[in-house]
Protein backbone atom coordinates (compact mmCIF):
# COMPACT_ATOMS: atom_id res chain seq x y z
CA UNK A 1 0.00 0.00 0.00
CA UNK A 2 1.03 3.61 -0.20
CA UNK A 3 0.34 6.51 -2.45
CA UNK A 4 -2.15 5.77 -5.15
CA UNK A 5 -0.86 5.21 -8.67
CA UNK A 6 -0.96 8.95 -9.33
CA UNK A 7 1.46 9.59 -6.47
CA UNK A 8 -1.21 11.38 -4.47
CA UNK A 9 -1.12 11.66 -0.71
CA UNK A 10 -3.96 11.33 1.77
CA UNK A 11 -5.31 14.76 2.69
CA UNK A 12 -5.76 15.84 6.29
CA UNK A 13 -8.42 18.24 7.62
CA UNK A 14 -8.20 19.57 11.16
CA UNK A 15 -11.54 20.77 12.55
CA UNK A 16 -11.48 22.94 15.65
CA UNK A 17 -13.85 25.37 17.30
CA UNK A 18 -11.07 27.93 16.93
CA UNK A 19 -9.51 29.01 13.65
CA UNK A 20 -6.26 29.78 15.46
CA UNK A 21 -6.14 26.34 17.11
CA UNK A 22 -6.82 24.54 13.82
CA UNK A 23 -4.17 26.57 11.98
CA UNK A 24 -1.61 26.14 14.77
CA UNK A 25 -2.11 22.37 14.98
CA UNK A 26 -1.80 22.14 11.19
CA UNK A 27 1.44 24.13 11.35
CA UNK A 28 2.79 22.03 14.22
CA UNK A 29 1.92 18.70 12.61
CA UNK A 30 3.48 19.72 9.31
CA UNK A 31 6.64 20.99 11.01
CA UNK A 32 7.01 17.84 13.11
CA UNK A 33 6.62 15.76 9.96
CA UNK A 34 9.74 17.40 8.57
CA UNK A 35 7.84 19.92 6.54
CA UNK A 36 5.70 17.27 4.80
CA UNK A 37 5.15 19.71 1.97
CA UNK A 38 3.60 17.04 -0.24
CA UNK A 39 0.87 16.21 2.29
CA UNK A 40 -2.15 18.46 1.84
CA UNK A 41 -3.26 19.69 5.27
CA UNK A 42 -6.05 22.20 5.83
CA UNK A 43 -7.40 23.75 9.00
CA UNK A 44 -11.15 24.24 9.29
CA UNK A 45 -11.64 26.23 12.44
CA UNK A 46 -14.23 28.54 13.81
CA UNK A 47 -17.15 30.07 11.99
CA UNK A 48 -17.30 32.06 8.76
CA UNK A 49 -17.46 35.31 10.71
CA UNK A 50 -14.34 34.46 12.75
CA UNK A 51 -16.20 33.34 15.85
CA UNK A 52 -15.79 30.27 17.99
CA UNK A 53 -17.71 27.26 16.70
CA UNK A 54 -17.77 25.00 13.70
CA UNK A 55 -18.86 25.56 10.14
CA UNK A 56 -20.04 22.88 7.74
CA UNK A 57 -19.09 25.17 4.86
CA UNK A 58 -15.52 25.65 6.10
CA UNK A 59 -15.11 21.93 6.71
CA UNK A 60 -16.43 21.03 3.25
CA UNK A 61 -14.17 23.61 1.60
CA UNK A 62 -11.13 22.37 3.53
CA UNK A 63 -11.85 18.76 2.57
CA UNK A 64 -12.24 19.69 -1.09
CA UNK A 65 -8.95 21.62 -0.96
CA UNK A 66 -6.92 18.62 0.29
CA UNK A 67 -8.59 15.92 -1.80
CA UNK A 68 -6.06 14.43 -4.22
CA UNK A 69 -7.97 11.19 -4.77
CA UNK A 70 -6.20 9.13 -2.08
CA UNK A 71 -8.75 9.89 0.63
CA UNK A 72 -9.26 12.53 3.28
CA UNK A 73 -8.78 12.01 7.02
CA UNK A 74 -10.71 14.45 9.22
CA UNK A 75 -9.79 15.00 12.86
CA UNK A 76 -12.00 17.08 15.14
CA UNK A 77 -11.35 18.65 18.52
CA UNK A 78 -14.64 18.51 20.46
CA UNK A 79 -18.14 17.06 20.41
CA UNK A 80 -20.02 19.49 18.20
CA UNK A 81 -17.18 19.52 15.67
CA UNK A 82 -17.55 15.74 15.49
CA UNK A 83 -21.30 16.09 15.05
CA UNK A 84 -20.84 18.60 12.23
CA UNK A 85 -18.47 16.25 10.40
CA UNK A 86 -20.85 13.31 10.94
CA UNK A 87 -23.71 15.35 9.49
CA UNK A 88 -21.63 16.17 6.42
CA UNK A 89 -20.69 12.52 5.98
CA UNK A 90 -24.36 11.51 6.27
CA UNK A 91 -25.23 13.80 3.35
CA UNK A 92 -22.92 11.68 1.16
CA UNK A 93 -22.29 14.48 -1.33
CA UNK A 94 -20.89 17.23 0.90
CA UNK A 95 -17.41 15.75 1.33
CA UNK A 96 -15.07 14.07 -1.15
CA UNK A 97 -15.39 10.33 -1.67
CA UNK A 98 -13.26 8.34 0.76
CA UNK A 99 -13.49 10.93 3.54
CA UNK A 100 -13.25 9.47 7.03
CA UNK A 101 -13.79 10.97 10.43
CA UNK A 102 -10.88 9.70 12.48
CA UNK A 103 -11.34 8.92 16.17
CA UNK A 104 -8.07 10.30 17.53
CA UNK A 105 -6.73 12.86 19.98
CA UNK A 106 -6.59 16.18 18.16
CA UNK A 107 -2.95 17.26 18.50
CA UNK A 108 -1.18 13.90 18.78
CA UNK A 109 -3.49 12.36 16.19
CA UNK A 110 -2.85 15.21 13.76
CA UNK A 111 0.90 14.77 14.07
CA UNK A 112 0.64 11.01 13.61
CA UNK A 113 -1.68 11.43 10.62
CA UNK A 114 0.56 13.92 8.82
CA UNK A 115 3.75 11.97 9.56
CA UNK A 116 2.16 8.74 8.32
CA UNK A 117 0.65 10.39 5.24
CA UNK A 118 4.06 11.83 4.40
CA UNK A 119 5.39 8.28 3.97
CA UNK A 120 2.86 7.68 1.22
CA UNK A 121 0.66 5.49 3.43
CA UNK A 122 -2.94 4.86 2.40
CA UNK A 123 -6.03 6.18 4.19
CA UNK A 124 -6.42 3.11 6.41
CA UNK A 125 -2.83 3.41 7.65
CA UNK A 126 -3.19 7.16 8.27
CA UNK A 127 -6.39 6.53 10.22
CA UNK A 128 -4.78 3.74 12.26
CA UNK A 129 -1.72 5.84 13.11
CA UNK A 130 -3.86 8.75 14.25
CA UNK A 131 -6.10 6.50 16.34
CA UNK A 132 -3.05 4.82 17.86
CA UNK A 133 -2.09 8.21 19.31
CA UNK A 134 -4.59 7.45 22.12
CA UNK A 135 -1.97 5.06 23.46
CA UNK A 136 0.80 7.67 23.74
CA UNK A 137 1.70 7.98 27.41
CA UNK A 138 3.25 11.03 28.98
CA UNK A 139 4.36 9.48 32.23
Amino acid sequence: MGKDEGGRFVGIVLVSHSARVAASVAELATALAGGAAAVPVAPAGGTEDGGVGTSAELIAAAAASVDRGAGVAVLADLGSAVLTVKALLAEEDELPARTRLVDAPFVEGAVAAVVTASTGADLAAVEAAAADAYTYRKV
